[in-house]
């Protein structure tokens, strides 16, 4: 397996946020596990990036109603109500990257390549909920952006547990390494 270099990597903690940590199973223990990863990469000088999906009034107008998905919850997100702020065991430090994005993807409606480019990142490990929803997005906008990926297996859940296997093992594996927790200890030595 491939070192990786902390200087030029970033965990992403994705969507941990208490409206979407309730519909996966075992959120307890999925923020545990998040919070292990956060500590590795802090640990270890990897950069640490936090996205949040959360609408201001003006983003509702920008959705339309032939979005599926967005047109149905975008009005339940407000960005300023305690449901959509990030989870306090994974809340953003001084210093992390931080993005509130109205689309699914990571790198969608926010400047996240921006920021992780001028940070010089090339290699992104994503922890995320859900893996059929930011994941999987990320997954194919970050593999379209150039950068080395690396999925957080037990750093990622879905509402729909054939879905998050099916992905992990046969979709996501085509675009980025797909690696446990432990895995990643190993790997930042």
């Amino acid at each position: 397996m491939n070192p990786i270099d902390p200087a030029s990597s970033a965990l992403l903690v994705m969507d941990y946020q208490p409206a979407i940590l309730g519909r996966v199973g075992e959120p307890e223990a999925l923020l545990d596990r998040a919070v292990r990863a956060i500590d590795l990469a802090r640990g270890a000088g990897l950069h640490v990036g936090h996205v949040r999906v959360a609408f201001e009034p003006a983003d509702l107008a920008e959705v339309p109603a032939t979005n599926a998905a967005f047109s149905r919850i975008a009005a339940s997100m407000p960005a300023d109500a305690a449901h959509t702020q990030f989870h306090a065991r994974v809340a953003p430090r001084a210093g992390d990257l931080v993005v509130r994005k109205t689309r699914v993807s990571a790198f969608s409606t926010t400047d996240l390549d921006a920021q992780l480019r001028a940070r010089k990142v090339t290699t992104l490990v994503l922890a995320g909920l859900s893996t059929s929803g930011v994941v999987l997005s990320t997954v194919c906008d970050g593999a379209d952006r150039d950068y080395r990926l690396i999925v957080l297996s037990d750093g990622c859940a879905d509402t729909d547990e054939a879905v998050h296997r099916v992905l992990l093992t046969k979709v996501l594996v085509r675009r980025a390494e797909v690696i446990t927790i432990d895995e990643l200890a190993t790997r930042l030595g």
